[in-house]
């Protein structure tokens, strides 16, 4: 029998409404999007500020419990920053059953949809928010778990690589916050541009305006050397840079196709 898709229940806060056929609730889909984006943006309310605040931050899902947990299973976020931000501060101060209350949001951007109207002009895009609560974590070995796990988000098998361990400064300058997630979802969208019937059929913008994707796509660029680097570059550096551009272009180019019905 298949491996049944898990997915987060829906719920007031978490189902999508507009434009709901472009949603989806698998763990599988909206944790790949966390995972694969450079740079998640994590808001959360303070007592100090009128405002929501909104941080840029390096994350990554995963399971101390469980570190052979699949994508596809429950996990907990992951995100480090410096130990006396005003985020760590809050994730210290913050009840220890209930956590701080945030919102995380992940996007990639795969195309530029150009139609014949600005009005149905669009993106191909993979977006995600997860809600949950956040704590520090305090036990020692799954802060060097979470700081292994977040540093090889950045290039796979990058931590063994380093100068390790880390000193006593770098362990007592950096926090480490576990967001459990109470619920998500993800909305995407693929194909090309959905124009109106009456302007499909007027020949003289037919003629005139062109129409379709232009897909984007991240790439690494070659490496450049620090001015104190001895070391040719490694195998798994080089590798890593060609799967990562291989991999995003494909997906680019894949989603300029029109979904399956």
């Amino acid at each position: 029998m298949g491996r049944f898709d898990l997915e987060y229940p829906k719920e007031a806060i978490n189902t999508v409404k507009r434009e709901n056929d472009r949603a989806v609730y698998a763990l599988k889909t909206i944790h790949h999007i966390v995972n694969s984006c450079q740079i998640l943006h994590v808001s959360f309310n303070t007592p100090s500020q009128p405002f929501p605040v909104i941080l840029p931050m390096i994350g990554q899902m995963g399971s101390f419990d469980r570190p052979s947990a699949d994508i596809s299973d429950p996990l907990d976020l992951y995100l480090h920053g410096y130990v006396s931000s005003r985020f760590m501060n809050l994730g210290r101060g913050a009840d220890a059953e209930e956590g701080l209350p945030v919102c995380v949001a992940a996007s990639h951007v795969d195309g530029l949809v150009l139609a014949l109207s600005t009005f149905s002009h669009s993106y191909n895009y993979r977006s995600t928010v997860l809600f949950g609560h956040a704590t520090l974590v305090e036990d020692q070995e799954e802060r060097l778990y979470a700081m292994e796990l977040i540093t090889n988000s950045v290039v796979p098998d990058r931590w063994r690589h380093t100068r390790l361990p880390p000193t006593k400064a770098e362990l007592q300058s950096t926090g480490i916050l576990k967001v459990k997630i109470a619920s998500g979802s993800a909305k995407m969208r693929t194909g090309g541009p959905h124009d109106d019937k009456k302007d499909i059929e007027n020949e003289s913008v037919q003629d005139t305006v062109w129409t379709g994707v232009l897909p984007i796509y991240q790439t690494v660029g070659d490496p450049v050397a620090s001015s104190y680097n001895r070391v040719d570059v490694p195998g798994y550096l080089a590798e890593f840079a060609k799967d990562f551009n291989t991999d995003n272009q494909q997906y680019a180019i894949d989603a300029t196709k029109e979904p399956q019905k």
